[in-house]
C-alpha cells in the first residue's frame, strides 16, 4: 500500500510540474527497419517473416519482461517455467534453438540448455530501444541455433541536439496488482552532437508472489532484480563512431516452485517433492565496437567488435528428507566479430566473420539431512573446466532482378569444438573427459516479388537452412530435469540439421496491412531425450541422442485495418503441427510423436482509439488459446507442469490505455485478465495472474 501512494503522489507531482519534450504516437505493422537481418531493410520489402517492438511500444505496454514481448507476435508462445524464467517458443522451437542477440552480441553460449530456460528473463526490456524478430531465418547469418526464430536486442543510447551540448535523463515506473511488483527505471545522459554521447541506467525490479485467479496468492513466485548499464559513444569523425558498453544484470531468490512442495495443484496437476529449489543469476556484458563507412574497393561500411560475457548461476536445492545442495557455473565467453557491408547499385553484400571461446567451470557441494557436509562432485549440472570454440564465416547478398524482383542468398561455414576435462560417470562416479569437434556448411536462398505497380502487394519464399552444434549442457549435463527425470552426459552427439520451406503474402492498402505465410521445417538428426529405464537417486534417468527426424509446420495470419482516422482493428492468428521421431521409452522402438510442448491454435483481436491527436489512447484485446492436449510421451509424464490430458484453452480479456498528460509526461493504465480467467501458458510451471491492475509512468528531463 505504501508503495501504491508513493506512486500516485510522485505522478501528481509530475504532472503539476512536467515541461515539453517530445511526442508519442504507435502505429501497428509500420513499415520498420529491421537490423537482425544485417542489413537495414523494411520490413515489407524483405523475404522474411519480421517484427520489430519499437521504445515506445516498450513504455506504453508496461512491459514485465523480454519474453512478454512477444506475447502478440502469432507463431511465439511464451511458456514460463517460473515467474524468473520466459522462454518464448517461436515456431516450435526455445531454450538454445533460439538464437539471441545483444547489439549484435551472443547471448546464447555453450551452458544453454535444452528446453525452457532462464536467460531470455535477464535482458532488462527497459534498458532496450528496440526488439526485432526474424523467424526461420537460418543459420547463414548468425551461426548455429538460429533455428525458430533470431532476435536482435538493441540497447539506448543518448539523446543528441542538432548542435552543442545536451544533457537530461528519463525515469520509468511501473506498478502492478496482482504481481505485487514495483519497477524503478532510472537513466542520465549527457552529449554533444557529432562529438560524444553517454548514457547511465539503472533498474530495481521486486516482484511479490502472483494472486492467481482460483488459487489466490502462489508461494514463492516472487523475486528480485538489479540491473545497470552504460554506454559511451565517441565520434572519431563524421563517419566513424566508437562505442563502449556495460551492462550487468543480478538475479536473486527466483524459485521454481512446481518441483516443491510449495506448489499449488491446478486442474489436477502434481505437486513436486522438494522443500526448496531457488535459483540466482548474475550477467555481465562488456563490449567495444567500432562503425564506420569506407571509401574501400571491397566495402562501404564496417563493424568491428570484441566482447567479453560473463555468466554465473547458482542453484540451492533442499530435499523431501531434508539433504541439501548448491550447484553452479562460472561461464566467460570471449567475442570477437567483424562485418562488411558493400552496395553494388541493384545489389548489397554483406560478409563477415566470428569466433567466440567460452571456458566454463562448474561445482556441486552436498550436505546432509543433519547439515553436515557431505562431499564435493567432479561436477555441477554441466562437466567442470571445459572449453568451447566457434568459429564461422558467412556472405549474403540482396539482389534486385528486375522492377519487381528481389533474391536473398547467401552462405555460411562454421567450425565448433569442445573439450571438457572433468565429467562424472552417473554409475561409477568416477571422472572422465570429452573432446570432439564438427564442421558445417548451410545456405539461403529466398525471393521477394511485387505483385503491382501500386506496390501493395508482395509475395515471398525460399528455402533456409539451419543447424545446432552440441554444447557443453548436451555432452555433459548431471541434472534433474522435468518431473521425476534426471539427464546424464551423453558423448558422440552430432549436430542438429534444419531447413525451413516458407512462402506467404504481405500487403499494404493504407486501409488494409498485414501478412499470411505457411512454413514447413524439415528436422534431421535433433538431439532428443531417451529414457534408459535406469533410476538415479530416485529419479528416471534420460540420455540424449540424434534420432530425431521429422517436420514442424505451421500457418500465421496477421493483419491491421483502419476503420477511421482515429480508430484501427487489429489481431493475427497461428496454427501449428509436428512430428518428430523419438524412443519414448526405454524399449529399442522408434516413435513418431509431437515436438515437445507443441503450441495450441490460438490467436488475439483488438481494437485501438486514438483522441486528442494521438496524445491519449484505448485499446481492448482479446487473447484465445486452444486446449494444449497435442502431448508426447515425455509431456503426458511432465504432470507438475501439463495437467492429465493437456492444458486448458483459456480466454483473456485485457484493457489498456495511455495519455501523453504533458509533452515530456507519459502515463498509462491497464487492467489484464478482466474477467479473472484461471490459465497458464502450455508447458508452464505456474498460472498466471488473475484481473491485473499495471500503472506506469514514464518522465523525460
Amino acid at each position: 500500500m505504501l508503495r501504491f501512494t508513493t506512486i500516485i503522489l510522485s505522478l501528481t507531482f509530475l504532472a503539476q510540474w512536467s515541461e515539453a519534450n517530445e511526442d508519442v504516437k504507435v502505429d501497428e505493422l509500420e513499415y520498420l527497419l529491421i537490423t537482425a537481418s544485417r542489413i537495414n531493410e523494411k520490413a515489407f520489402e524483405a523475404p522474411y517473416h519480421l517484427h520489430s517492438v519499437e521504445e515506445t511500444e516498450l513504455v506504453l505496454r508496461s512491459v514485465r519482461s523480454v519474453p512478454e514481448v512477444f506475447t502478440y507476435i502469432p507463431g511465439v508462445v511464451v511458456q514460463k517455467t517460473a515467474h524468473g524464467q520466459g522462454s518464448p517458443y517461436i515456431r516450435g522451437f526455445t531454450a538454445y534453438n533460439n538464437l539471441f542477440l545483444i547489439d549484435g552480441i551472443r547471448l546464447n553460449n555453450a551452458a544453454f540448455r535444452s528446453g525452457p530456460n532462464q536467460y531470455w528473463n535477464t535482458i532488462d526490456s527497459q534498458s532496450l530501444r528496440a526488439l526485432e524478430l526474424v523467424k526461420s531465418q537460418g543459420s547463414v547469418l548468425f551461426g548455429s541455433d538460429s533455428v525458430g526464430g533470431t532476435v536482435q536486442a538493441l540497447t539506448r543510447r543518448p539523446t543528441y541536439g542538432d548542435t552543442g551540448r545536451l544533457q537530461g535523463g528519463r525515469s520509468f515506473t511501473r506498478y502492478s496488482t496482482s504481481e505485487n511488483s514495483f519497477v524503478q527505471r532510472g537513466e542520465l545522459f549527457q552529449s554533444e552532437a557529432g562529438k560524444y554521447g553517454l548514457i547511465l541506467g539503472g533498474t530495481y525490479k521486486d516482484f511479490g508472489n502472483i494472486e492467481a485467479a482460483g488459487l489466490g496468492e502462489l508461494p514463492f513466485t516472487g523475486y528480485n532484480e538489479r540491473d545497470f548499464d552504460a554506454k559511451y559513444e565517441y565520434y572519431i569523425d563524421p563517419d566513424t563512431q566508437l562505442t563502449l558498453f556495460h551492462h550487468q544484470v543480478h538475479v536473486e531468490n527466483a524459485w521454481r516452485v512446481h518441483k516443491t512442495i510449495h506448489a499449488k495443484s491446478w486442474a489436477g496437476s502434481s505437486v513436486g517433492n522438494e522443500q526448496a529449489r531457488i535459483l540466482a543469476q548474475d550477467r555481465m556484458l562488456s563490449y567495444i565496437q567500432l562503425r564506420g563507412a569506407s571509401t574501400s574497393t571491397y566495402f562501404d561500411a564496417y563493424t568491428l567488435s570484441a566482447s567479453l560475457h560473463q555468466h554465473g548461476e547458482e542453484r540451492y536445492r533442499k530435499r523431501s528428507d531434508g539433504r541439501t545442495d548448491i550447484q553452479g557455473f562460472e561461464l566467460d565467453s570471449y567475442g570477437l566479430w567483424a562485418q562488411f557491408e558493400k552496395d553494388h547499385g541493384n545489389t548489397k553484400t554483406v560478409y563477415g566473420a566470428s569466433y567466440y571461446l567460452d571456458r566454463a567451470d562448474s561445482y556441486r557441494n552436498d550436505w546432509n539431512a543433519d547439515g553436515s557436509f557431505k562431499e564435493s562432485k567432479i561436477q555441477g549440472a554441466l562437466g567442470d573446466d571445459g572449453t568451447y570454440h566457434l568459429l564461422g564465416a558467412f556472405f549474403n547478398s540482396q539482389t534486385s532482378l528486375g522492377e519487381r524482383l528481389d533474391l536473398d542468398w547467401g552462405a555460411r561455414y562454421t567450425y565448433a569444438q569442445t573439450e571438457i576435462q572433468k565429467v562424472q560417470n552417473p554409475s561409477t562416479g568416477d571422472a572422465f573427459s570429452i573432446k570432439d569437434n564438427w564442421d558445417n556448411i548451410v545456405a539461403s536462398g529466398r525471393l521477394s516479388y511485387l505483385l503491382d505497380d501500386q506496390g501493395i502487394y508482395r509475395i515471398f519464399g525460399g528455402v533456409s537452412q539451419a543447424f545446432r552444434a552440441p554444447n557443453f549442457s548436451d555432452l555433459s549435463r548431471l541434472d534433474s530435469n522435468r518431473s521425476n527425470e534426471i539427464e546424464t552426459p551423453s558423448p558422440d552427439l552430432t549436430p542438429e540439421e534444419f531447413t525451413t520451406f516458407e512462402f506467404g503474402l504481405k500487403a499494404d492498402t493504407g486501409l488494409l496491412s498485414g501478412s499470411i505465410s505457411y512454413y514447413y521445417t524439415d528436422v534431421q538428426d535433433m538431439i532428443m531425450r531417451t529414457p534408459t529405464g535406469n533410476i538415479i537417486d530416485g529419479e528416471n534417468e534420460v540420455i540424449k541422442s540424434n534420432v530425431g527426424d521429422g517436420y514442424v509446420q505451421g500457418f500465421e495470419l496477421e493483419a491491421s485495418m483502419k476503420i477511421d482516422d482515429h480508430t484501427s482493428l487489429f489481431g493475427g492468428f497461428a496454427y501449428q503441427d509436428s512430428s518428430v521421431s523419438t524412443y519414448p521409452t526405454s524399449d529399442p522402438i522408434l516413435q513418431d510423436e509431437y515436438l515437445s510442448r507443441v503450441m495450441p491454435t490460438n490467436g488475439f483481436l483488438g481494437l485501438r482509439k486514438e483522441l486528442r491527436n494521438g496524445k491519449l489512447w484505448l485499446e481492448g484485446v482479446v487473447r484465445l488459446a486452444g486446449k494444449g492436449d497435442r502431448l508426447n510421451t515425455r509431456d503426458t509424464r511432465d504432470t507438475q507442469r501439463i495437467p492429465p490430458g493437456g492444458t486448458p484453452s483459456y480466454r483473456v480479456a485485457s484493457f489498456r490505455t495511455g495519455w501523453l498528460l504533458k509533452d515530456n509526461l507519459l502515463l498509462t493504465a491497464a487492467v489484464e485478465n478482466i474477467f479473472d480467467e484461471e490459465y497458464r501458458s502450455h508447458g508452464s510451471g505456474q498460472n498466471e495472474p488473475g484481473t491485473n491492475l499495471i500503472l506506469g509512468a514514464e518522465y523525460k528531463f
